[in-house]
């Protein structure tokens, strides 16, 4: 494949949660831009390369720690030598329904699962007889709930449970779907009342007693500024707290605030340590599981960063309003208010403020890109790719890895 190709190829991810909600495992979602129905096969080798590349090359493997990746599989590249550089031990491969359940397909799939491999069935919505030795061999079933009434899936989930198989609802789009699917005895949970920010509301910013521990032992240790900014860039709702109580009209604060280091100062470290201290003691038990909204927060933050420097080398300051618009992005999910309810709380310079309410300059551009990178909306991104001449395909890459590195760092 030419090089030319390859800058072409993108990464996203989708969280896959426990019954705990706690982060399990995550959908890899590989694109390569080629809509052309006659460069399928040209397709399947593209994806083959890309995902050898994210594990050997690009270093996803270790942005997921001790998560899973689930990896779409189709028929063509079911039977490709590629599959074979996965990381069995990082993987779970997804057999599409796409796939038809041929003798020489479960005789593959037979010899993947004897290689370790573990296997999931995607998007089940009923028992076909003619899949039933697929199923024997899957470890994962993939449940689409999303076209099926709420007998329809009662009456599945029962046929299934037998089997003995981690039952996955997919395509949960609400509160109510979520509890239905816990009482059934789903395990495993994915869908856009997760990993969609408009669909979430209402959530509360929560810290663990960990993070603020550390904090409060950084002030103690009388810590570089410059470490208690990147001990808070790890924490998205701890920083927008921080940025509210520094611009709140009782601490008596004028001045817009540029950089978490701005606050820092403006804040003092006292009145910090005391705000740490005040949060302790009210937060409840310690939680350690991570709120995967805030993760992703915390991971746009960190990918606007990283391509801010890209596009303005050297401008600490474009970089530092790249990752507060990043992680301002997802307010409106995380606490349930608008963005311009949001940030008239906030002094936030008039960049930040126009890239969160419009979109408009350069931070609304990475902003875009961001939300493109996550969603695989290939034309969007590629479109605000040509809007900032200095920011390419490799450089985007390189920035989502390092990115999902950092992420992956703060949520152990």
């Amino acid at each position: 494949m030419s090089d030319a190709a390859a800058e072409q190829l993108f990464l996203g991810r989708q969280p896959i949660l426990d019954r705990e909600q706690r982060l399990h495992a995550y959908e890899l979602l590989f694109r390569n831009g080629t809509t052309n129905a006659a460069e399928v096969t040209d397709g399947v080798q593209a994806t083959a390369t890309v995902i050898a590349n994210a594990f050997s090359e690009l270093g996803v493997a270790a942005a997921l720690g001790k998560c899973r990746a689930f990896i779409n599989i189709d028929e063509a590249f079911l039977f490709s030598d590629m599959l074979e550089l996965l990381p069995k031990q990082s993987v779970v491969l997804e057999i599409l329904e796409t796939v038809p359940p041929t003798a020489a397909v479960i005789e593959r799939c037979q010899a993947l699962k004897e290689a370790g491999f573990m296997l999931a069935l995607d998007d089940v919505i009923q028992l076909a007889p003619e899949f039933a030795g697929l199923l024997a061999l899957v470890d994962v079933v993939k449940v689409d709930i999303l076209p099926l009434s709420q007998r329809e899936l009662q009456q599945l989930v029962v046929k299934l449970k037998p089997l003995g198989k981690q039952l996955l609802a997919e395509k949960v789009d609400s509160r109510e779907q979520m509890e239905q699917c816990l009482k059934l005895g789903f395990n495993l949970f994915q869908g856009y009342y997760f990993a969609k920010p408009t669909i979430i509301a209402g959530k509360k910013l929560d810290h663990s007693q960990l993070s603020l521990m550390k904090l409060m032992g950084l002030l103690l240790s009388d810590a570089d500024t410059s470490e208690l900014e990147n001990a808070l860039k790890a924490e998205p709702g701890l920083t927008v707290n921080l940025l509210r109580m520094t611009n709140s009209v009782g601490f008596g604060n004028t001045q817009t605030i540029s950089s978490l280091r701005h606050a820092i100062a403006v804040l003092g470290r006292r009145q910090l340590q005391r705000w740490l201290q005040l949060l302790v003691f009210s937060s409840g038990k310690q939680s350690t599981a991570c709120n995967p909204l805030l993760l992703m927060a915390a991971t746009r933050g960190r990918l606007m960063e990283l391509l801010a420097d890209e596009v303005q080398p050297g401008h600490g300051a474009f970089a530092d309003q790249a990752f507060m618009a990043g992680i301002m992005s997802l307010m409106p999910a995380l606490i349930g208010l608008p963005i311009a309810e949001i940030i008239t709380q906030l002094a936030l310079p008039d960049s930040v403020k126009q890239a969160l309410i419009a979109g408009h300059g350069d931070l609304g551009c990475l902003l875009k890109i961001s939300e493109s990178c996550e969603t695989g909306d290939l034309r969007t991104l590629s479109h605000n790719l040509q809007q900032l001449p200095g920011l390419g395909a490799k450089a985007l890459n390189r920035a989502q890895t390092q990115a999902l590195q950092w992420a992956n760092t703060i949520s152990q």
